[in-house]
């Protein structure tokens, strides 16, 4: 299948089988907006527990917080992010659709093979008409607050979660046992107004970021981004399972990454639309805690109880974009094959071949008929697999063959049927989604099956 054709199956996949929905589409649609189903939200969320299991639960120098979306407007004075947040811009004198400019520029590199540094060549990719002079667009989404809206009102929706850790780290480094170099960690909701999002969830406005600041002394500043370049690409491989051929890490020079950056890496995931980022690691020097102390006028150095020393801690900083991983693990494990169609013939199977950590439902119990207490022996069945906190699904409606294509297509790893032998030898047959082979259990020792199963997928 070409990339072309296995992002449109894809997408018509999230949709048929409730991964993503188009956002207000009872009015049409609301451009670049996307709604989360009933298992796209499983889906994310397992992702996002993953991520806090495995870099606040299982670290012991990393906490978490969570801090407001709308947050005092100093912060982005002092960040930089009213001056410098911006975007290229230009816009078409014919048709006004606005693009990025340097998205254009790329296109016409892809295309053309020469490395472009203007547009004077480029025309509009609507209309064909002449572009306007290129302008910087800042990315910031302004609101007020309170019950005038004046300039004393002006707010700010924040264009990422990184501020609020700088600016509760004063908070936190007085308030818990940690010693750097300690980590703080946040998931939450960042909003941009992007001049032309796209690429189904890929570019939003408003989106879910996972991100770590890591305070270290500056001494140990590269050894913390080596380290974290390991953490990175570990958790792309042991719990996003993406192929290590499918991701990239993207050195980034010095003439394009952030002014304040010592070390930027692009981890960029190979998307059926072109190779893309997930997130970034940088080493953000202390830019971050200088601004904030000089803006504010709070000493935000550590002071060290056994050299004496006080400074302002480096910090490298690992970011995940929720939502990029959730494009990416839907990509990287949706598969096409065949399947026996129940009459000895073979048809064609989509399959979400997710880790069972990541899946929506864990288990589907299915009983192949509604007659002769097999309904009554699943019901029973549902209820005792729940008590281990997993999602399970019940499904009674169908042929058992279009039951586990549905299962299948969301990436269900067993499913187990409950048929007329059940009552007599106590036992189930589990079928597994990837090689569809099949196995009789015994009904009592399910429970504890499921359950080793999933703790050797952790």
């Amino acid at each position: 299948m070409d990339t072309e054709k296995k992002m449109e199956a894809l997408v018509a996949l999230a949709k048929r089988r409730g991964f993503v929905y188009p956002d207000s589409d009872i009015y049409g649609g609301f451009a670049n907006a996307w709604d989360f189903g009933p298992y796209g939200i499983e889906l994310k969320n397992n992702i996002r527990d993953a991520w806090w299991k495995r870099f606040v639960h299982g670290k012991d120098n990393i906490v978490g917080v969570e801090t407001p979306i709308i947050q005092h407007p100093k912060i982005w004075e002092a960040s930089g992010h009213l001056d410098s947040f911006n975007d290229p811009l230009v816009e078409c004198k014919k048709c006004h659709k606005r693009f990025r400019a340097d998205h254009l520029l790329e296109a016409k590199k892809t295309e053309t093979g020469a490395d472009l540094a203007k547009l004077a060549d480029i025309t509009c990719p609507a209309c064909g008409g002449e572009l306007a002079e290129e302008k910087q667009f800042n990315l910031m989404f302004q609101t007020s607050v309170g019950v005038t809206k004046d300039s004393a009102s002006v707010a700010y929706l924040r264009p990422e979660t990184a501020a609020g850790m700088f600016t509760t780290w004063k908070d936190v480094r007085d308030t818990t046992r940690q010693k750097v170099p300690f980590g703080i960690a946040q998931v939450g909701r960042a909003f941009r107004n992007e001049i032309t999002p796209g690429n189904f969830i890929f570019r939003l406005r408003e989106f879910e970021q996972m991100e770590i600041e890591y305070f270290v002394h500056p001494d140990q500043a590269n050894e913390a981004f080596a380290m974290w370049l390991e953490e990175y690409k570990a958790w792309n491989s042991e719990v996003l399972r993406l192929d290590p051929s499918h991701v990239a890490y993207v050195e980034i020079g010095e003439g394009d990454r952030a002014f304040y950056s010592a070390r930027s890496i692009d981890p960029e995931y190979q998307f059926p639309f072109g190779q893309k980022e997930l997130g970034g690691l940088a080493n953000r020097t202390d830019h971050d805690l200088s601004s904030h102390q000089k803006a504010s006028g709070q000493d935000l150095r550590w002071h060290d109880q056994v050299s004496g020393e006080r400074y302002l801690p480096y910090v490298i900083e690992p970011t995940w974009g929720l939502t990029r991983c959730v494009l990416a693990v839907l990509s990287e494990h949706f598969d096409m094959d065949e399947a026996p169609s129940g009459e000895g013939e073979r048809e064609s199977r989509t399959v979400l071949r997710f880790p069972p950590v990541l899946a929506p439902v864990k288990m589907a119990v299915l009983p192949l008929m509604k007659k002769g207490g097999l309904p009554e022996i699943a019901k029973d069945l549902v209820v005792e697999l729940r008590k281990t906190g997993y999602l399970i699904e019940y499904d009674e409606g169908g042929s058992i063959g279009k039951r586990y294509r549905r299962q299948d297509e969301i990436g269900t790893p067993w499913c187990v049927t409950i048929d007329p032998e059940t009552p007599k030898d106590q036992s189930v047959t589990v079928r597994h989604r990837d090689e569809m082979t099949q196995e009789r259990i015994a009904l009592a020792d399910l429970p504890g099956w499921f359950t080793e199963q999933m703790k050797k997928t952790l």
